[in-house]
């Protein structure tokens, strides 16, 4: 509980952004018991699911339980006159407004998870798995340009080699919302010191798609079999960016596709006499022997469109005529 009341409006929509919203509501309530939180942003609850049900945002359901005032347009905020200290971003989906950002007295706090300048944009924990940068958090103050404003801090973590996309960004959201608790008494106290960025060493994702998680048969077949190639093979969700399609790699890019959309390929099967392709999902794998020099790829676990997932060694014995070529 905080001493000075401090008043906040989270922007935010998926559920791994959970814990800052948390934090932010429990540790900074008034002396009153009065929720720091005078309103959230999120998404506008929309259809889903085979059956098209009104599916509301984990942030939105947050909200809805606690009587904290819910917005799915930034700018209602300004129009219904909802007034706090700061803006904290996390996750939310749209850009915002300039006039929104200057409607709060300390700007708009939007924490990122990639060390800034490297992969701004929509797809940042994939493209640190898929590049093997160093993983970590910025959180910087929000200006007019995409994930360009100023540093406020930033600190690092690990990439274990088991992470997908879920595992690391779930760590990194839970260690930012720690990380604020400190950071804001301190921001609006005007104790920190903002730092620009290097824009020239800026690197950009866009948001991924379906299609972008398309492996060509080809590269699963010759790391499988630990045929070397010196193939490029361009990511378009990262921009100016190509892979070496080798066993490590390959590796690296089906964990960066869990839990979505998912690394698939294409596969020929014999379908009531007749060669048929197939779309097969890769769920999971590991390389083997673990060295740099002649790894292969190994496949754990798959889902052939329409079935349940199965090992792998499940799949061959069921199609045994399965082709990757």
């Amino acid at each position: 509980m905080s001493d000075k009341s401090i008043s906040l409006i989270f922007f935010g929509t998926p559920y791994y952004v959970l814990p800052i919203l948390e934090i932010l509501h429990k540790e900074f309530k008034s002396k009153f018991g009065e929720s720091p939180i005078k309103a959230v942003v999120t998404q506008a609850p929309k259809p889903s699911g085979r059956k098209k049900e009104i599916t509301y945002s984990p942030v939105d359901t947050f909200a809805h339980k606690r009587g904290i005032a819910k917005f799915y347009n930034p700018q209602d905020i300004i129009k219904n006159k909802i007034r706090a200290d700061l803006g904290v971003l996390a996750s939310f989906g749209k850009i915002i407004p300039v006039e929104v950002t200057n409607w709060f007295q300390f700007g708009i706090l939007n924490v990122h998870p990639s060390l800034l300048p490297l992969w701004r944009g929509a797809s940042p924990v994939q493209a640190t798995i898929i590049s093997e940068s160093p993983a970590g958090v910025s959180i910087i103050k929000l200006d007019e340009k995409l994930d360009h404003g100023p540093i406020v801090t930033q600190f690092k973590d690990e990439i274990l080699p088991d992470d997908t996309s879920e595992t690391l960004r779930n760590r990194l959201f839970e260690r930012s919302a720690q990380v604020l608790l400190t950071l804001i008494p301190a921001y609006l106290s005007g104790k920190i010191k903002l730092l620009e960025q290097d824009h020239k060493k800026a690197t950009y994702t866009r948001e991924i798609k379906k299609e972008d998680a398309f492996i060509p048969t080809k590269y699963i077949k010759n790391t499988l079999q630990g045929v070397s190639s010196n193939e490029k093979w361009e990511l378009s969700f990262m921009n100016n960016y190509c892979l070496v399609p080798n066993a490590n790699n390959l590796n690296n890019f089906i964990r960066a596709m869990q839990p979505w959309p998912v690394a698939w390929t294409e596969i020929k099967l014999m379908v009531n006499g007749q060669w048929s392709k197939k779309r097969l999902k890769i769920l999971k794998t590991h390389l083997e022997p673990p060295t740099i020099k002649n790894q292969l790829l190994a496949i754990d676990t798959v889902q052939l469109e329409g079935k349940n997932p199965v090992s792998w060694d499940q799949f061959r014995v069921g199609h045994p005529e399965a082709n990757l070529s």
